[in-house]
């Protein structure tokens, strides 16, 4: 198979740390950037040795030489670019959360599954070895309990793109889909959710908690703030095995398996394997065996996430 040609929509800071993983791995090239600002295109199209630069998305998604398309651009803007990408053909890889609203995400979705393109969440933390192993452990028997929080302090500047709400700002959005998306993968989707938390001036939700509850008992305690640090760590309880992953729990270097019928098992992440490398290959795996959706960040799956940040969000208004 020839190399992925790769399109890189916008110039932030994912777009080039992603664009570097991409130009490094073997079978990929970035092969074009766009952006709304051509003098920023041209920029990061320079440094990842890129053919092509252009000031649109809508030229950068025209592109043929163009294969795949990464969109990295802020959430209000996803649906936009994957549109034009999907109507031109091109295989989308989106960054999290999949889009600001619901409508916009189901819109993403029917618009792939109708063309039958490629579409995929950019969900990384489900493509890090180390959380695809807890994930796969039989020996944690029945998960009981999954802890998670991911917050740090960010003064409040209402034109920032996490306190403005249009373009798709807050903690449980941008933060959110990682403490709920460990617990979904764990757990799959509460029956019931208790959030609490507070709303910037701007209007968006500035922190929250939740108990998100499962037959049985079972339940996910989940934490996000844009208004102080938290440990950014998680465990998981099983009743036949614990879990610690240290922080930051999304990419994990190391997690630690303990029970109490065993000695401490440390496992160590390989640099080459991080997620973003794990969901870059997922996206050229597919497109090499025809198939439209990932087995590992279903659709269906970000689309019952972005439900549930949906009722979270409601729940503090």
């Amino acid at each position: 198979m020839k190399d992925l040609a790769w399109g890189i929509a916008a110039t932030g800071g994912i777009a080039r740390t992603v664009g570097a993983v991409i130009a490094a791995e073997p079978g990929m090239r970035v092969a074009a950037v766009g952006s709304r600002e051509l003098a920023r295109a041209q920029a990061l199209a320079s440094a990842l040795d890129a053919e092509s630069a252009y000031g649109s998305y809508a030229e950068l998604c025209a592109d043929p030489a163009v294969d795949a398309v990464y969109v990295a651009t802020p959430h209000a803007q996803h649906l936009e670019v994957a549109e034009a990408a999907i109507a031109a053909g091109k295989a989308v890889l989106c960054e999290k959360p999949l889009a600001a609203s619901v409508a916009d995400a189901e819109r993403m979705v029917l618009l792939a599954r109708e063309a039958g393109v490629f579409l995929m969440e950019a969900m990384w933390m489900r493509f890090n070895p180390l959380i695809r192993r807890v994930a796969a452990d039989p020996r944690f028997g029945e998960i009981r309990s999954v802890h998670a929080s991911f917050g740090f302090a960010l003064p409040y500047d209402p034109l920032h793109r996490l306190w403005a709400p249009e373009l798709g700002g807050g903690a449980l959005l941008d933060l959110g889909v990682y403490p709920f998306g460990l617990a979904q993968l764990l757990l799959g989707m509460p029956s019931r959710v208790c959030v609490t938390g507070s709303l910037a001036p701007s209007g968006v939700d500035a922190e929250a908690a939740g108990v998100l509850v499962y037959p049985g008992g079972r339940r996910a305690l989940v934490e996000v703030s844009l208004l102080g640090g938290f440990p950014n760590s998680a465990y998981v309880v099983g009743t036949g095995m614990r879990a610690d992953i240290q922080a930051p729990f999304w990419a994990p270097e190391r997690v630690v398996f303990s029970g109490p019928s065993m000695e401490p098992e440390a496992y160590e992440l390989d640099p080459a394997d991080n997620g973003y490398a794990g969901e870059l290959r997922e996206v050229r795996a597919a497109l090499a065996e025809g198939r439209t959706e990932s087995e590992v960040m279903p659709l269906d799956e970000s689309l019952a996430m972005m439900g549930l940040l949906a009722d979270a969000q409601q729940s503090l208004t």
